[in-house]
């Protein structure tokens, strides 16, 4: 299992939006993500960066399988209206590296 953080950054004036949208995550996407090896993923949002927390067993695997995923495309879509720099799922990133932790 993998423990990831990513940080990614809202245009300004969207924080509503995407809060609002992220009130109910479509159940094909939910399903998805599940699928794609995902246990569990939590947001915390300060003014326009927001900073995810994601539990899975394969990061790179998750994000091959949702690049071009049905459920996917259109959500990736509608965040790329409400993010800074959109996802586009090209990249091999690893999240934000690990500098500390309590023991």
């Amino acid at each position: 299992m993998q423990r990831i953080a990513l940080h990614t950054k809202l245009k300004p004036g969207r924080e509503a939006d995407y809060e609002r949208i992220h009130a109910v995550i479509p159940t094909d996407l939910d399903a998805a993500l599940r699928t794609a090896g995902v246990h569990r993923w939590e947001i915390w949002r300060d003014g326009l960066d927001l900073f995810h927390l994601v539990e899975v067993e394969d990061y790179q695997a998750m994000r091959r399988a949702l690049a071009d995923h049905p459920a996917n495309v259109p959500w990736q879509t509608r965040m790329a209206e409400l993010l800074d720099v959109p996802d586009d799922y090209s990249g091999t990133d690893l999240g934000i590296g690990k500098v500390w932790e309590l023991p």
